[in-house]
């Protein structure tokens, strides 16, 4: 081949691609590149040994061999591959944005995989240029009789090609740093990059240093191989010592006899996992090598729960493993990483067109060769393909779900309290998985058992359908009392008949409303992580039968005596007339029922729909959008127990000097069974206690 300068062949037709596919944002993606092209040269290789037009050496062994020098601020990445003709390297380097794995798919379509190629060769390799002053190729084809390629460029639009010296078949590409980019030719640097890419790409990758010193090990014998290089046989002498025989004299006795190892030139290791265990089938992965597989990827030492294998070859070809982390607090569910891979090559994490967004709170791989590998999200977001993606892997883990609920429901249950937000997230972000989770989330009981929807809402309807129906009529009759205050007509208003679901969100402060609830054999469902409470809105919204109500919402009829209508309404008047001055609170409601538990005096309530639009204040305000949630404080309500002797105290002696601070007290003591005093509150609160125990105590 006569030697050959010319230019680089760029125009409108081919620089576009590159424009819109290949502008990198990380420098370092040249090494996932560069090496990504030597595993698509040697997959092609093999495949036209398969394929009978090119026969391998009986010892050839894939691999890509990459050497740092940071003395001379070079790398060089060399493959065993089907290496480049002249004519090759004048196609695909010279003209760019032609593809080589394109034209070798044309070429071959009837006989190869295509998901089996990688890249796009000569965009590829331009990427050296990101961190390279100067680039150089030697390269030699597979092909008869083919001689070898010398090509080079120092970045601008012009190259030299010539007659090249490589002996091997394969590709060999040295890159000279530029001064800015010198941390790539750095060992460990190095490493971490290649770590990050190429850490399951398909051939064998090799690290090593130029002109590091040798490193050895010693092996036992039997173990040699015959690629190993023997330095030395290292004999160990048997080691004696004196003993005394059973003669009572002294001999010496042989404890361990002689030991022959070999010293050889340490054997290559390679940095990355050729056969990840997501190309597995299933069936034939271990849990350990599932549990070794996490910690390996991503070094959390504490064990997952579980997790989904996925396998789908039609109508897209898409695997991978995603985990189920175990949640120590509820912000630990922000840490999930989903690694996206095209056959075995990394891409991106947590790409969001590709992956839920609720199951980026998993830790997981997922590998689909049908993505490019530099991952343009403008184009994803329009794009069918990547949305039925998206939805299988979605129909996958709510398939997976279910599958355990019904199969294995102590292990569900095992699991719940971890995995919960993942599923209570998704339900609020894809109304479809919603609708297929919504008879398997479970909720944990007042005692600790834990219930699905259709499990909680038989008992509803079955024991307290009159409850709700008498609780109903009440809130109905008290709305049309106050009304007709205002001389409006409440004529064919609206009667809410779902079934209600009471729920705690504090079993500890909340205890006092608990063992009211169980003596009556009653029952709440614990609702205790920020989540739930957006989590119940969506399962009201997209369910019309039944609907939440905290258990201090409001005193049920289940809870108090029956009484008329005209029994308590003296007492009645008359408490609200000595609380109300007591606690200088004109706004404040107040209501005297028979509670059945005689030992409770009183009891604080606030509606569900002001208790949720406190909580949605509260949201905004610690948004810095200034929302008072005290605003919506009016619909607290003031039970007090007829039958509770401290109340007939009251009522009694409305005009004993004591009964203020009574007042006061009863006042606090159900609202701490509430939420937390304010601290000007609680100060009053610990100071009247102290008084209260001094008069007891004269």
């Amino acid at each position: 081949m006569s030697n050959k300068h010319g230019s680089l062949s760029i125009n409108s037709d081919n620089i576009f691609p590159i424009i819109k596919k290949w502008l990198y944002s990380d420098q370092d993606i040249f090494y996932r590149e560069l090496v990504s092209n030597g595993c698509d040269a040697i997959t092609k290789l093999k495949k036209l040994d398969m394929m009978g037009e090119y026969e391998l050496p009986a010892d050839y062994k894939p691999q890509i061999q990459i050497v740092v020098d940071p003395d001379n601020k070079k790398v060089t990445i060399t493959d065993n591959g089907l290496g480049m003709t002249a004519d090759e390297v004048e196609e695909y380097i010279n003209q760019i944005a032609f593809s080589g794995a394109t034209d070798f798919i044309t070429k071959y379509k009837d006989k190869a995989n295509e998901d089996q190629i990688i890249g796009h060769f000569g965009l590829g390799f331009y990427s050296a240029f990101m961190v390279a002053d100067a680039v150089h190729i030697d390269t030699l084809s597979y092909q008869k009789d083919a001689a070898a390629v010398h090509w080079e460029c120092d970045g601008g639009t012009e190259f030299d090609m010539t007659d090249g010296i490589k002996e091997g078949v394969g590709t060999t590409i040295t890159l000279f740093l530029n001064e800015d980019c010198l941390e790539y030719a750095n060992e460990y640097r190095a490493r971490e990059v290649l770590e990050k890419y190429c850490s399951f790409m398909p051939t064998p990758i090799y690290l090593s240093k130029a002109n590091a010193p040798e490193e050895y090990e010693t092996i036992d014998p039997a173990d040699k191989l015959d690629t190993d290089t023997v330095v030395e046989t290292i004999v160990e002498e048997a080691k004696t010592e004196e003993k005394e025989n059973e003669n009572g004299e002294k001999e010496v006795v042989e404890v361990s006899p002689a030991t022959e190892k070999l010293k050889i030139v340490k054997r290559p290791v390679a940095l990355n996992d050729t056969t990840p265990l997501w190309t597995k089938n299933p069936n034939d992965c271990t849990e350990d090598e599932y549990k070794e597989f996490y910690r390996n990827v991503f070094h959390d030492y504490k064990e997952p729960l579980f997790w989904i294998h996925l396998n789908m070859d039609y109508p897209f070809n898409l695997k991978g493993i995603l985990y189920f982390p175990k949640i120590n607090t509820e912000y630990d569910s922000i840490e999930g990483t989903i690694k996206l891979y095209n056959n075995q090559v990394f891409i991106a994490d947590n790409i969001k067109e590709v992956i839920p967004e609720f199951l980026m709170l998993l830790k997981g791989v997922i590998d689909c060769p049908d993505l490019p590998l530099n991952v343009s999200r403008s184009a994803l977001q329009n794009d069918g393909f990547v949305k039925k993606i998206s939805e299988y892997i979605t129909k996958k883990v709510a398939d997976k779900l279910i599958g355990m609920c019904k199969t294995e429901k102590e292990t569900y249950e095992k699991y719940w309290d971890d995995i919960s937000p993942f599923i209570k997230f998704g339900c609020l972000k894809d109304e479809k998985f919603c609708d297929k989770m919504n008879d398997y989330i479970l909720f944990k009981n007042i005692d600790d058992k834990y219930l699905t929807l259709p499990e909680i809402l038989k008992p509803v309807e079955k024991d307290t359908e009159k409850d709700a129906a008498d609780e109903a009529a009440k809130s109905d009759s008290e709305a049309d009392t106050a009304d007709a205050d205002d001389g409006e007509s409440k004529e064919g208003e609206y009667k809410d008949e779902r079934s209600v679901i009471y729920y705690v969100t504090d079993k500890n402060q909340q205890s006092q409303y608990i063992n009211l609830f169980r003596e009556q054999g009653m029952d709440a469902v614990i609702l205790d992580h920020n989540i739930d409470s957006s989590f119940i809105t969506q399962l009201e919204r997209r369910n019309d039968n039944y609907k939440f109500m905290r258990i201090d919402a409001d005193v049920t009829g289940t809870l108090t005596e029956d009484t008329s209508e005209d029994e308590l309404k003296d007492a009645t008047e008359s408490l609200k007339e000595i609380f109300s001055k007591a606690l200088n609170n004109d706004k404040l409601t107040i209501q005297v029922q028979k509670l059945k538990n005689a030992d409770t005096p009183s009891i604080i309530t606030l509606s569900e729909e002001g208790r949720r639009m406190q909580d949605m204040m509260k949201m905004y305000a610690m948004g810095g959008m200034g929302m008072d949630p005290s605003m919506f404080g009016g619909d607290y309500t003031l039970t007090l127990n007829y039958n509770h002797p401290l109340v007939q105290y009251i009522l009694n002696h409305k005009d004993s000097e004591n009964v203020p601070m009574f007042c006061e007290q009863l006042y606090d003591l159900a609202m701490i069974s509430n939420q937390p005093l304010s601290p000007e509150a609680m100060t009053k609160f610990m100071k009247r206690s102290n008084d209260i125990m001094l008069q007891l105590a004269k």
